[in-house]
């Protein structure tokens, strides 16, 4: 039987990426199955270099370049750019996230994309946009949670603002990006032309704090911190750790009283709609406390799932580690990997019938260079080899001062 293979089969993408955002809507393609080429400086990219280790491996880098190819070449000799020319002719996408302009001058704006090959698509991720007031400024993931809001609605009232723990706006945009490839490889069956797509973090802000802001631009309503949905919806605490309770819509409400002995409430005009449950909340949320108090985790969730409650841990990276969710569903999943032996990655996130998600391996710095020059964009070995020569192209295997 032959290998099954992802639905981006035939799909070739150009990464130009570094960090997080740009990487990740590449590494997103390469699990759907593209051919991605991961066209990085000599030495490798920055983010290889970036802790924490497993066994002398980045786990940053290994998340957003696992299943990609290596190309390793200087771009700043034209040399270098006449390989990423002949490249760009035989791909579908190009992905980029420099600051907005440094691609023009590097000689590789959409102009010149599309008369290399008229049906690329170009990805372009930044801070702010390729356009708007604030298009030549810098930036990283937090900003998108600062300036859309997000860091001033998380937590409490009287809290000074507050970042997820995770980058949440790198990840999002990333998918934006990815969808927006999606739908341009799409649109190009048509049309038979590519186009340019400009994805930002600070307008992956903005779609996560669309609802608030929609109400206080049409109604001037400026929420409050921590109420955002009736109680009980938080975490509360048990005997060995916390767990999520999500009851706040008024259909819930007769399965929280009967979790909590409290039948009575059900008549109780303090609680029957959601906006007086919010006006009585602690002395929900402190039955919710008194009850789970001594209560373990599993205890907690079990009881509030008889009684047709959502309720869930509130994890410890290492409990989340430990969950067999993310491997049983190969959300993450273990790959051999050269410099750690093996390593978890993220995985599989569709789980198609009949084309399914391609992880690969992490690959070496310069790894894939002869593949791509020679079997792709048929250069001799001895134009290979006057290449490396001139360090137009490299590989480096030199990571014996990578702590680990």
């Amino acid at each position: 039987m032959a290998e099954a293979k992802g639905p981006l089969d035939g799909i070739r993408v150009i990464d130009l990426g570094r960090h997080q955002a740009g990487p990740r809507c590449a590494q997103v393609l390469a699990r759907l199955g593209a051919e991605v080429i991961k066209v990085e400086r000599l030495g490798g990219e920055e983010t290889r270099y970036h802790a924490p280790w497993v066994r002398k491996q980045s786990a940053y880098w290994v998340q957003y370049n696992s299943g990609k190819k290596s190309l390793s070449i200087d771009l700043r000799k034209e040399d270098g750019k006449d390989v990423l020319k002949k490249l760009v002719g035989v791909s579908d996408v190009l992905l980029q996230n420099f600051r907005p302009g440094t691609i023009d001058v590097m000689g590789f704006g959409y102009d010149v994309l599309y008369e290399l090959n008229p049906r690329i698509i170009m990805v372009n991720v930044s801070a702010y946009g390729q356009f708007g007031p604030y298009r030549d400024q810098i930036g990283y993931d937090p900003i998108g949670q600062t300036m859309s809001g997000i860091a001033m609605v998380t937590g409490e009232e009287g809290m000074p603002p507050i970042r997820a723990g995770v980058p949440i706006i790198d990840r999002t945009t990333a998918l934006h990006a990815a969808i927006g490839t999606l739908a341009a490889l799409h649109e190009r069956e048509s049309s038979g032309q590519g186009q340019c797509i400009d994805a930002c973090l600070a307008d992956t802000g903005y779609s996560y704090t669309e609802i608030p802001i929609t109400a206080y631009h049409g109604a001037g309503i400026e929420p409050r911190r921590g109420e955002s949905a009736a109680p009980p919806s938080g975490t509360y605490p048990c005997a060995d750790g916390w767990v999520l309770i999500s009851a706040g819509d008024q259909h819930h409400w007769h399965r929280v009283c009967n979790a909590l002995g409290k039948p009575e409430w059900l008549e109780d005009p303090r609680f029957t709609t959601r906006h007086e449950r919010g006006r009585n909340g602690e002395t929900v949320n402190q039955a919710m406390r008194d009850l789970m108090a001594n209560m373990s985790m599993r205890e907690a969730i079990a009881h509030f799932t008889h009684h047709d409650v959502v309720a869930a841990p509130v994890n410890t990276i290492a409990q989340a580690a430990a969950d067999p969710h993310p491997w049983e569903r190969r959300a993450m999943v273990e790959v051999d990997d050269f410099l750690a032996g093996s390593i978890a990655v993220s995985g599989d996130f569709w789980h198609f019938s009949r084309t399914p998600a391609v992880v690969g391996t992490t690959p070496r710095v310069g790894e894939h260079n002869e593949d791509v020059l020679t079997g792709l964009l048929d250069y001799s070995e001895d134009e290979v080899q006057a290449l490396y020569e001139a360090n137009v192209i490299g590989n480096f295997d030199h990571y014996d001062e990578i702590p680990g």
